[in-house]
């Protein structure tokens, strides 16, 4: 009876492990792309389970090998984002007058923790802070952070898409844009750094693929990689930053950095998981800051839990002349298939 429970738990999770290598959009195939370490994780514990428990089993071997099988290939996903993997760009010292101090965070709509998000952001003291899911009881708690910052960009909604922006730093230009849904904003703003450099940052948060918001993730995903077609023409230095309610591995995150030749700098560094805060096995990193070759990385890490689902993650960046990053570059398929995901998600959004 034990062998039979083990099976069904290996077939089970073989099929989490491999359905993501479908492309379709739908909410059921694109939520196996998040828990690849669970996963990894899981399949170790079925292997010594099947070592002690399966030894007479006429297939002994054919089952070991399908579980290796998944093994390796869940490590091969997950290798980039270990201490051993290659970095995609690498440290500098962080410079104040030609770099940035930001910090992102979902606040998560119905928490009352004001307190506790307050709190992490004055003893940080960051040049810039892009909080979400900020409704107007959010937009009124924060009211003691006005003093801090000289300048804002309000945008409270009780949809969970709304968007709240501090800095420090001069915003030279700023745009609201609704890039795939009329109800969901996200800002593209340039701003001044402390020797006169304007960068650009993006600053979005995407629908998830999940029943109750997106039933597919075509919106999430035309969203992400417009962005990332911005970025990549622009001429300025840029950041894209927010919950993009899309893991780092996922196909869509590697298309994105592909189209808009930003680096990821938790690439061989670790996973910096940021979603869910209450769940530690449950976990992994949904907020993201991703900059452009200009910059060399100075720091990045996770802050404490503020009372939400996600916790905020905080990044220092400084321009650099020196060669810090090692881009990946869209084949012509893969800016092709770009298109088209653009095209879906744009027809869907319409509807």
């Amino acid at each position: 009876m034990e062998i039979l429970i083990l099976k069904i738990f290996i077939v089970l999770f073989t099929g989490f492990t491999w359905i993501p290598l479908i492309k379709f959009d739908h909410w059921w195939i694109r939520v196996f792309d998040y828990p690849r370490f669970q996963k990894l994780t899981a399949f170790t514990i079925f292997l010594v389970l099947w070592l002690i428990l399966g030894q007479s089993d006429d297939l002994f071997w054919y089952w070991a090998a399908g579980i290796l099988v998944s093994m390796v290939y869940l490590s091969y996903l997950v290798w980039p984002y270990s201490p051993l993997g290659r970095k995609m760009i690498q440290m500098v010292p962080f410079d104040r007058q030609k770099g940035i101090h930001l910090i992102v965070g979902n606040v998560y709509q119905y928490n009352r923790k004001f307190e506790k998000t307050i709190e992490i952001i004055q003893k940080n003291d960051p040049d810039l802070v892009f909080l979400v899911e900020t409704d107007q009881a959010w937009n009124e708690a924060l009211v003691p952070l006005h003093a801090s910052f000289k300048h804002q960009i309000l945008l409270p909604l009780e949809n969970t898409y709304g968007i709240i922006l501090f800095s420090n730093l001069p915003i030279r230009r700023q745009e609201i844009n609704y890039l795939i849904n009329k109800e969901i904003p996200s800002l593209e703003i340039d701003v001044e750094l402390r020797n006169g450099q304007l960068i650009t940052i993006y600053a979005i948060h995407p629908s998830p693929p999940v029943p109750g918001e997106s039933l597919k993730s075509t919106e999430r995903d035309a969203e992400i990689l417009i962005v990332g077609k911005k970025s990549k023409k622009n001429p300025l230095p840029s950041l894209v930053i927010g919950d993009l309610n899309d893991v780092a591995w996922s196909y869509t995150t590697s298309l994105f950095l592909k189209i808009s030749e930003m680096a990821d700098p938790r690439k061989g560094r670790g996973f910096y998981n940021t979603f869910h805060a209450k769940y530690p096995f449950f976990r992994w990193p949904l907020d993201h800051v991703f900059i452009s070759h200009h910059f060399g990385l100075s720091k990045i890490h996770v802050l404490p839990f503020i009372g939400s689902d996600h916790f905020p993650i905080e990044l220092k960046a400084t321009l650099t002349e020196l060669n810090t990053t090692d881009m990946d570059k869209a084949s012509i398929d893969e800016v092709k298939e770009a298109n088209e995901k653009i095209r879906d998600g744009r027809r869907e959004g319409k509807q």
